[in-house]
């Protein structure tokens, strides 16, 4: 299969604590915080964030315009960014690519970042461009799995991989329902982007080794967006711990018993954290062959969620470590989906 080449991040300028935040909530509701929601904000696993703007602009009146202005100028911004430090490890320049695939849920372009990309970045004007939309968190993990898919055809290309989300878009400090205290409590911004080849000469390069896809009936309302009168509006409405452990255990199962691995077979996996609830869950499905997710727990305290993008960070700091054993990836998102894979580190198995 295809070889990872590198992985590349970037966040906006805009770093805020999780006390900072409680002082902004106080500020917009105009009296203290319920303990409820303090409880919510201490248990997130979050230390800091980054957003794309600074956090008086989130409790000012917002239309679709300006968020869609706000996505296209700082969304823009960090995915040119991911995107020429990813080609630079890879040691590639703009004309190598043969494919730019744009994973993104939290806005929209037309047209795309990555048809824009051509001209600003001096692409190859017969490059393809592929914009996603709609896989949320599971994005990341299912953006790999189309560009080791498109890697490996037209007898072998180069894609350029870029997962952007600017979650904080969608935060409405004027509702203090659950979903919406959970919103601030754990999402944030970011860009992570990535080079897939499946050229020849690539061999001791990380190598994906499979993917698999899941989505279960009757789930819709357990994540995803609704369209509001401002922006996208979050739906959360289940408890995503109790699903890892009811639902996606066995799948995860039943996906390493078909590549022939056990947990112990494993090196520290790749997992999109969610939250700090949900990394409890995987961290008790792992236990006790892995004893702990500590490049999970690293990027979620560090970061936050950032949907799509975040389990790219974890796997650049896992990759960083050097492991000799398969990492598998694992993300959850809408649908309600499941998607996993493998990567072998030091090439292909």
């Amino acid at each position: 299969m295809s070889a990872l080449l590198s992985i590349a991040t970037a966040v906006p300028d805009h770093r805020i604590t999780q006390s900072e935040v409680l002082a902004v909530l106080a500020k917009a509701r105009g009296a203290a915080l319920p303990a409820r929601l303090e409880q919510i904000l201490g248990n997130s696993g979050i230390d800091q964030r980054y957003l794309a703007c600074e956090a008086d602009y989130y409790l000012e009146p917002r239309s679709w315009t300006s968020r869609a202005a706000i996505y296209g100028q700082v969304g823009t911004e960090l995915a040119q960014k991911a995107a020429a430090d990813a080609m630079a490890k890879a040691g590639f320049l703009p004309s190598d690519i043969d494919a730019i695939v744009l994973i993104s849920t939290t806005g929209t372009m037309t047209p795309s970042i990555p048809s824009r990309m051509i001209e600003a970045m001096g692409f190859d004007e017969a490059t393809q461009t592929i914009p996603v939309f709609g896989h949320g968190c599971a994005g990341g993990v299912l953006g790999l799995r189309l560009a080791d898919d498109l890697a490996a055809a037209n007898g072998g290309q180069n894609v350029l991989l870029i997962a952007l989300e600017l979650c904080s878009l969608s935060y409405d400090y004027s509702q203090f329902d659950k979903k919406n205290m959970i919103a601030t409590a754990l999402f944030a911004d970011g860009c992570a982007a990535a080079v897939i080849s499946g050229k020849a000469g690539e061999g001791d390069a990380p190598a994906f080794r499979a993917f698999k896809q899941k989505t279960w009936p009757d789930t819709r309302d357990m994540m995803g967006w609704e369209v509001g009168a401002t922006g996208f509006d979050l739906v959360l409405a289940r408890d995503i711990p109790t699903f890892v452990t009811r639902d996606f255990a066995p799948f995860c199962d039943a996906f390493l018993e078909g590549q022939g691995l056990a947990q112990s077979d494993l090196a520290e996996p790749a997992c999109h954290p969610g939250g700090g609830r949900v990394v409890e869950a995987l961290e008790a499905y792992f236990a006790p062959a892995i004893p702990a997710i500590p490049a999970t727990r690293a990027i979620l305290r560090e970061h936050g969620n950032m949907s799509s993008p975040t389990v790219l960070f974890v796997l650049e700091h896992i990759l960083q470590q050097k492991p000799d054993k398969p990492i598998l990836l694992t993300a959850l998102g809408p649908g309600f989906t499941a998607v996993l894979g493998i990567v072998d580190p030091q090439g292909a198995a």
